[in-house]
């Protein structure tokens, strides 16, 4: 598909790698929502990619609905949808003070998952009300996973079984999508340097990139929008989940 003229929607694009995504899609002519909670960002990033921004919270059905609404009407249905929000935990299921709280381990499932799967349902929905394109493909819709989903540590449980719902969630889409002509994809990012990793000391950033295999060092979220960029762009791809993590197997801790 040909995003030039067409519209994007990403969420988690005030930072990481949904700024960077949404960055990619803009510089090849896509007019781009930005969908986040945090407004000040957002509307800095809205403002440097002549986008808009909308605010979300994609747990939540009420916010959702309101946020796509108002970006249909405003850019038009989206052509891709790119699920980048997403939040992290480290907690064991049993720590030294018990049992892990319940609702810790529901909030990473609904907004890494439930949040997703939210997102995906209305944009999907609105995809289908417009035209396709000549090759009759009328959408694209590509989820953050995460190596986590097939190798999660110790202490991830949370957002390993988050992630390994969004891997599930893919090719069910995918199939359930095809007559509409929307493909749906996934990407399971390794390490990336990240803001929340940008913010470990250097040592630490180093320890980690010296795990990675080939090339030895954490990921850059450009990378990351360029597989996002191809992936629209190739219209055979479809129901997959790709790695990209420079061939990094997570260890148990």
């Amino acid at each position: 598909m040909d995003i030039s003229g067409k519209t994007a929607f990403v969420t988690g694009a005030a930072s990481g790698l949904g700024a960077a995504t949404a960055r990619m899609l803009a510089g090849v002519g896509a007019r781009v929502a930005i969908l986040d909670r945090n407004a000040e960002k957002g509307e800095a990033v809205a403002k440097e990619l002549g986008g808009q921004f909308f605010a979300v919270d994609v747990a939540d059905a009420a916010s959702a609905d309101a946020a796509v609404n108002a970006a249909v009407a405003a850019l038009g249905a989206p052509s891709v949808l790119v699920n980048c929000a997403g939040i992290g935990t480290a907690a064991r299921i049993v720590g030294r003070d018990g049992p892990m709280p319940l609702d810790a381990f529901q909030k990473v499932v609904n907004v890494n998952l439930v949040g997703s799967f939210n997102m995906l349902r209305l944009c999907a929905h609105a995809m289908t009300l417009g035209a396709p394109d000549g090759n009759g493909q009328s959408g694209v819709i590509i989820s953050t996973a995460s190596v986590a989903a097939f190798e999660g540590q110790i202490g991830q449980a949370a957002y390993a079984a988050s992630k390994g719902g969004i891997v599930a969630l893919t090719l069910p889409a995918a199939r359930e999508f095809a007559r509409f002509g929307i493909r749906v994809l996934a990407i399971a990012p390794g390490l990336f340097l990240t803001p929340l990793l940008a913010e470990l000391p250097q040592e630490a950033q180093d320890s980690l990139a010296n795990a990675i295999p080939n090339p030895a060092r954490l990921g850059r979220p450009e990378e990351f929008a360029a597989l996002v960029l191809a992936m629209v762009e190739n219209d055979y791809l479809n129901g997959e989940v790709v790695r990209l993590d420079g061939a990094l197997r997570m260890q148990a801790k």
